[in-house]
């Protein structure tokens, strides 16, 4: 049984007549992964991952499960159930868990990360790590593919975990993110250590470090990282595992300035030393959605002067508010006669009156994201406005290149109010265009009619 049988088949399906296979979401050629919904009150979406109970690792994938079923960390993808089925007489174990919204492997191949970026990044990660670390587990599938957004918080994947002091239980193919003793040698936190270093060097430098297992030499970390990552990430990949640094000299290394290798050059003697030592992290912080805030910026149309939002501050454990609401100050203003001058500053034209805003509801934005957009962010959002001033309907004009941003703006517009438009005395709907631009110092949004 192959991932692509699965995906040919089964769409549409449902496993233990609860789990809808609604979407293919990709998977590797021994498992597949499909999005699916939770049932009952508060419905929402999950993914469901399906193996084939042959495969080499699937009764391990089920021990798996039950020992970190107790696991419940706010950067930890929570799994929600596993199980054993059949389909078509193949004998299946399946695990559903969160859904991830976006993955930091899809923004890499765009662009690099900057190194504020990676900054935040590390939080939330070295977080989780600490955690299971702290309770007798190991990660051991740490990769950019693995690091998610889930409910609009960074979490690292929870259904792979393995259990420190044995070997590895999963099946894999060897890849650069496995250290050199994953083979044969007990799973450890050095091996999440050794994980890390070569993600650090793939988010700053879109590709992993280059490196040949077979011949016993450490990777080298490429002159485009910048220090001190160059640094902390060459301490992450020695190859003997006592020799590695540690989860906390990485957070003692993000707290250093950046520096390129040509100043650090520069630099007198007696500069920090070639180890790195701190205490743990414990904050939690919204940091994917800042790393996948600016991913594609482009620009659009100018449009009317509009009121500015401050950016919120930023939060640990939950995302931010989705929307802020605010009344207009100003009271609508009532028609008046055809082509007089109160009516044309309202916007008259033969009976037309031009409606007006009356409830404003603004976007609330983590600063964690807000600090790091460069330049403008634009989603525009349309919206059907009634006869009574309330919106029917909202639709983005243009999304924007993140997913997050263009949450925000869709939930915010749907929340406006008006002042209907009138057309010979009689209040009909109306179609606005509601711009917001998100910017590092707040959010604006520039609101117009289109028609009538």
């Amino acid at each position: 049984m192959s991932a692509e049988a699965i995906r040919g088949d089964w769409v549409g399906r449902v496993i233990d007549e609860r789990f809808p296979l609604l979407k293919w979401l990709g998977g590797s050629a021994s498992s597949g992964v499909f999005l699916t919904e939770l049932m009952g009150p508060g419905s929402r979406k999950a993914a469901i991952k399906l193996v084939p109970a042959g495969s080499a690792d699937a009764e391990a994938r089920i021990v798996g499960w039950g020992a970190t079923s107790g696991l419940d960390h706010p950067h930890l993808m929570r799994v929600f159930h596993t199980g054993r089925c059949e389909m078509d007489a193949i004998a299946m174990v399946y695990s559903v868990t969160e859904y991830a919204e976006e993955l930091l492997s899809e923004i890499i191949p765009e662009r690099p990360l900057t190194t504020g970026e990676v900054k935040e990044m590390l939080v939330p990660v070295l977080d989780a790590l600490f955690y299971l670390h702290a309770r007798g587990f190991v990660h051991g599938h740490l990769k950019p593919s693995n690091i998610l957004v889930a409910g609009n918080v960074l979490k690292i994947s929870g259904d792979g975990v393995e259990i420190a002091g044995e070997r590895g239980r999963y099946y894999r193919v060897l890849s650069v993110y496995d250290a050199p003793e994953v083979p044969a040698g007990p799973m450890s936190p050095a091996v999440d250590v050794w994980s890390l270093g070569v993600t650090l060097v793939e988010a700053l430098n879109q590709d992993a470090p280059a490196w040949d297992r077979w011949t016993r030499k450490e990777p080298v970390v490429p002159e485009s990282v910048p220090l001190p990552y160059a640094r902390m990430a060459q301490e992450c990949l020695r190859w003997e595992p006592e020799r590695r640094c540690t989860l906390s000299d990485v957070n003692k290394g993000r707290s250093e300035p950046v520096r390129t290798r040509e100043s650090e050059a520069k630099q007198p003697a007696g500069g920090p030393p070639a180890r790195l030592r701190v205490a743990a992290v414990v904050a939690g912080v919204v940091a994917l959605l800042a790393v996948l805030a600016v991913l594609f910026l482009r620009p659009h149309h100018p449009a009317p002067p509009a009121v500015t939002q401050r950016a919120a501050p930023a939060l640990k454990e939950k995302a931010a508010p989705a929307v802020r609401r605010r009344p207009e100050r100003e009271p609508a203003t009532a028609p008046t006669s055809a082509g007089s001058s109160a009516a044309a500053a309202q916007g008259t034209s033969a009976g037309v009156v031009k409606g007006t805003v009356t409830e404003r509801v603004m976007p609330d934005v983590a600063a964690s994201a807000s600090a790091t957009i460069q330049g403008t962010l634009r989603v525009r959002v349309r919206v059907a406005v009634g006869a009574d001033g309330k919106i029917s309907g909202a639709t983005f004009d243009s999304a924007g290149p993140s997913k997050y941003f263009a949450r925000l703006a869709l939930q915010a517009a749907q929340g406006w109010r008006f002042t209907p438009a009138q057309v010979d005395g009689r209040s009909v709907g109306s179609v606005w265009m509601l711009e917001f631009d998100f910017r590092r110092d707040g959010t604006e949004v520039k609101p117009v009619e289109v028609s009538p």
